[in-house]
């Protein structure tokens, strides 16, 4: 496989509506979108999955462009890689800047998946033919995620998730509990808690939670596993787990019970299969996060999503949860609570070409 050029592009669309959490409102998407070439006229995608502000990790749209342009790219071109494999190892000197190392490496997973005729779940190792969906529910107020969850459930989706805060907590919970008693419930709290809250989390164990997403700080693992002691609700840790060895380290202190593998959080496929991998061995369950993606970052997810560790629905919902015409063709589509796995060569969908020049606001090509 010989890589011929890569264009980059940043998109930017509004949400259908705001995802609000305590540390951000998101109204509007950006993302930057990685396609490689190669000298046979195929084509992999891949989705730089940073947000436009550093709420959620140190990354941005502006610092993933700065290290794809002016480091990942040109280490491609220099030591002729066009594996993802290879280009995993050649950037593990490269400190940090998950996102954009996930962004390359994923485009080059989807061109090889497609140089190989299979589906990138194939190639990857699943044998599945769908997956369960959830989806998060990220309102301002107790009475609009009401709304939303009784809409989601009438869809079908099989695990909601909700984003709490000490400013609304027990009642947003105790509201939903009572109205779904019967729902797969998660909150995730984006490091909103310290140990000082230990009573107030405490509180939530009467609520039958499928798990606690990371409520400590967002690098900690030390504290978390202080707190599990100390709770019946499984811990799920997001924000601290960046590599296998953090969930090797996370795991052994006993700092959770259930990890949350997002590709563009740990640098790409190849890690997050070893975290994967690691986690399915000790019988740690996992479960694929979603970053408020458009459809190629989401068919990434999918992919991964379908090996067998993962035994809790994902963040992986239909394309029309956030945007009235996503990037891809078909969208991607939730039926019974069920993704369908796409039979189709690389991601398994196409690009519409029209609605992503549509919303590109920036591109640059590279030639090798």
């Amino acid at each position: 496989m010989k890589i011929s050029s890569i264009v980059l592009k940043i998109i930017k669309m509004p949400l259908k509506s705001p995802f609000s959490t305590h540390l951000e409102k998101v109204l509007e998407r950006e993302a930057i979108i990685v396609e490689i070439r190669d000298r046979d006229g195929l084509r992999g995608y891949g989705e730089g999955v940073a947000f436009s502000s550093p709420w959620y990790t140190e990354e941005t749209v502006k610092t993933s462009w700065h290290m794809l342009k002016d480091f990942f790219i040109p280490e491609l071109k220099r030591h002729g890689i066009s594996t993802p494999v290879e280009a995993a190892e050649a950037f593990k000197k490269y400190r940090g800047n998950h996102m954009a190392k996930a962004a390359v490496e994923t485009a080059l997973w989807d061109l090889q998946a497609k140089r190989d005729h299979r589906p990138l779940s194939r190639l990857l190792g699943s044998v599945r033919e769908s997956i369960p969906s959830g989806v998060v529910v990220a309102a301002p107020t107790t009475e609009e995620a009401v709304r939303q969850t009784e809409a989601y459930v009438r869809d079908g989706y099989k695990r909601v998730k909700i984003k709490i805060s000490p400013d609304n907590d027990l009642k947003l919970v105790s509201e939903l509990r009572n109205r779904f008693p019967g729902l797969d419930l998660m909150a995730d709290a984006n490091s909103a808690y310290s140990l000082e809250d230990v009573g107030r989390l405490k509180a939530l164990d009467e609520f039958g939670l499928l798990m606690l997403e990371q409520p400590l700080a967002h690098d900690d693992i030390i504290d978390h596993a202080k707190l599990q002691r100390q709770l019946s609700t499984p811990i799920c840790l997001d924000e601290s787990i960046g590599s296998l060895e953090d969930a090797r380290r996370a795991v052994e202190l006993g700092s959770c019970r259930v990890i949350n593998i997002k590709i563009g959080r740990v640098g790409g496929l190849l890690e997050a299969m070893k975290i994967h991998d690691y986690c399915y061995e000790r019988n740690i369950p996992v479960w694929c996060g979603g970053m408020i993606e458009f459809g190629i970052s989401r068919a990434h997810n999918i992919a991964l999503a379908s090996l067998p560790g993962f035994t809790i629905p994902g963040d992986i919902s239909g394309s029309d949860r956030y945007w009235t015409q996503d990037i891809i063709t078909p969208e991607i589509k939730v039926n019974n609570g069920e993704i369908e796995i796409s039979r189709s060569a690389g991601i398994g969908y196409d690009i519409n070409e029209k609605r992503l020049r549509e919303v590109t606001v920036k591109e640059e090509t590279f030639a090798f």
